[in-house]
């Protein structure tokens, strides 16, 4: 069996130090986190461009509450579908409903995992009708969440990426 060789680190300390600053502090500015880390200006411009450019950072937009909108209603839902036309077909339906805020292809019973948001639990009924009226799902199957003990996160993944040898 052939051992791979391991990938040099995606970023480092100081890139680590970065985001944890722009995630704490999102309108820091560039110029505010050089004060904070102690680095130049330029340093600092660069190794955003890089962490963009690399994909690392996606955005600097800012972090929505869907339940802050009028949302507080929260669901998992695993949707098999037809698959002889793909994923695509039903992605494009999901993508029209505004409810739905994400969507992942699965391994596993389901063949798509989607997030989805509700102003109540009868609202819910009406997106999941959404969802299901289109040709291509043959079945849905939906778990409220209750409590979210955590949100999604990356802070510790980029700890731990950093100090990866």
């Amino acid at each position: 069996m052939k051992v791979s060789e391991p990938r040099p680190p995606v970023i480092d300390e100081l890139d680590a130090r970065l985001i944890a600053l722009f995630s704490e502090r999102p309108s820091i500015g560039v110029l505010g986190a050089s004060r904070a880390l102690g680095v130049a200006r330029g340093t600092v411009q660069a190794r955003l461009d890089r962490l963009q450019t690399k994909g690392v950072i996606r955005t600097f937009a800012p972090t929505v509450d869907p339940a802050a909108l009028g949302y507080p209603v929260t669901a998992l839902c695993t949707l098999e579908i037809r698959q002889r036309l793909g994923h695509q077909a039903v992605v494009d339906h999901l993508l029209a409903i505004p409810e739905v805020l994400e969507i992942h292809s699965t391994t596993g019973m389901g063949d798509l995992i989607i997030r989805i948001v509700a102003t109540d639990n009868a609202d819910l009924g009406r997106v999941i009708d959404t969802i299901i009226d289109d040709t291509h799902v043959v079945r849905a199957s939906t778990s409220i969440a209750l409590v979210t003990h955590l949100e999604m996160r990356t802070a510790p993944l980029v700890e731990a990426a950093a100090h990866r040898a």
